[in-house]
């Protein structure tokens, strides 16, 4: 049927699923198992959030239902692909993933931690960092007492390592 002759009021409308933290194509998943957790239970409030939907009417309880479903599918696709590394089997004198970093940054006297983390659980309010981010690259094999050094346009930012854990 042509859409001349379909009512303005009948067309569905497309909703826009904001997409998920940036995953290069090809690249690993990897995720803590804290993270891991979180996506699951971000599956378990959304599954929740459509079984509670109830909206005025059947045009906009259809619409809320359809992003419900595609925020579900994104979220399925990333918790099918998530490599979970356990954080007791990392070197525990060297950064990898997972390893919450303690640095000294530039001149700084005071020490600053970081955790490198999926793409997922990456969130710098919380300290948190992407194992995809350019100052994980850089840390990523470091041991303690060596320095990061990380290319910011025309300057270089260094990073001493002064401790690692894993938890």
């Amino acid at each position: 049927m042509s859409r001349g002759f379909v009512k303005e009021e009948d067309q569905e409308e497309i909703p826009m699923v904001p997409p998920r933290a940036d995953l290069p194509l090809g690249a690993t998943n990897y995720v803590t198992e804290t993270g891991l957790h979180k996506l699951l239970s971000e599956k378990d409030r959304l599954i929740k959030d459509k079984e509670l939907s109830q909206q005025d009417n059947e045009k906009e309880q259809r619409i809320a239902i359809n992003l419900i479903n595609a925020k579900l599918q994104l979220l399925n696709e990333r918790i099918s692909s998530a490599k979970v590394v356990n954080l007791n089997d990392q070197p525990l004198n060297e950064v990898r993933f997972g390893a919450i970093v303690s640095l000294l940054i530039g001149d700084a006297k005071t020490p600053k931690e970081f955790q490198i983390v999926g793409v997922d659980e990456a969130n710098i309010a919380d300290d948190k960092i992407s194992f995809l981010s350019p100052i994980a690259r850089v840390l990523i094999g470091k041991k303690v007492n060596e320095v990061a050094v990380l290319k910011i346009g025309k300057t270089d930012r260094t990073f001493k390592i002064v401790g690692i854990r894993y938890s």
